[in-house]
């Protein structure tokens, strides 16, 4: 059986009760996306909490997060008030299409679903995390360009072979790419996922490239740098 939590060097996140266990994908988003200037989150997709957590180490900001599986909702609640930083942590059950636009924020952070048309388990809590039927990337784009203060960003993890859509969605909602990381798993393979934030103004684009090991099980010091104040 695996282990139930994963600690970090400020924070444990269990996840025994999730679809979805912490993973890679959500640590790069966590650890990479932009917080400077930042004071209101809102994290889509919740699951464990992971992303919310690392958000709030790393800033100030007061945090929300919501997601659509009660399970889910149950981790992130554990987790949050197990945290230091439970008293800038909260979260919703609701569906994100559902999720007041009056709210505005400087920073929404997601690891969306991003299976399609593809052969499903029969865990309906991992069906949730994994595909998406309940959260397309056209409703995430769509509604988050409502939700963004006029100088926010949207920060998102995807698989490379998305990048092209997720692009033109948001090309057609008025957002502006403003930071692309193509992440490798080792050098001379192709990319496996990609960062991307997006803002409601024209920037010149910082493009880069990480590699999440050197050679097989030995860590790039790129990746060992973006997540040194997490693991231990």
């Amino acid at each position: 059986m695996s282990n139930p939590y994963f600690r970090f060097k400020r924070f444990i996140v269990r996840h025994d009760l999730c679809a979805m266990k912490v993973g890679t994908d959500g640590v790069l988003l966590g650890a990479w996306a932009s917080v400077e200037n930042v004071e209101k989150i809102l994290d889509i997709g919740t699951g464990s909490g992971l992303i919310a957590l690392m958000l709030a180490q790393r800033s100030k900001a007061f945090i929300e997060t919501i997601d659509v599986d009660e399970n889910a909702c149950k981790q992130a609640k554990i987790n949050f008030e197990n945290s230091v930083f439970r008293d800038r942590l909260t979260i919703e059950k609701i569906p994100f299409q559902d999720f007041p636009s009056s709210n505005k924020y400087d920073l929404l952070v997601s690891n969306p679903p991003y299976f399609s048309n593809s052969l499903k388990s029969p865990d309906n809590s991992r069906n949730f995390a994994r595909h998406n039927d309940c959260l397309t990337l056209s409703d995430l784009i769509n509604k988050s360009v409502s939700l963004l203060n006029p100088l926010g960003k949207l920060a998102l993890i995807l698989p490379f072979e998305n990048f092209e859509s997720a692009n033109f969605l948001a090309t057609e909602n008025n957002l502006f790419l403003c930071r692309k990381t193509a992440v490798m798993s080792i050098p001379n393979q192709p990319p496996k996922r990609v960062l991307l934030e997006y803002s409601l103004h024209k920037t010149d684009l910082l493009e880069n490239e990480l590699y999440i090991e050197k050679s097989r099980k030995v860590y790039s010091e790129e990746y060992l740098a973006l997540t040194k104040d997490f693991y231990l």
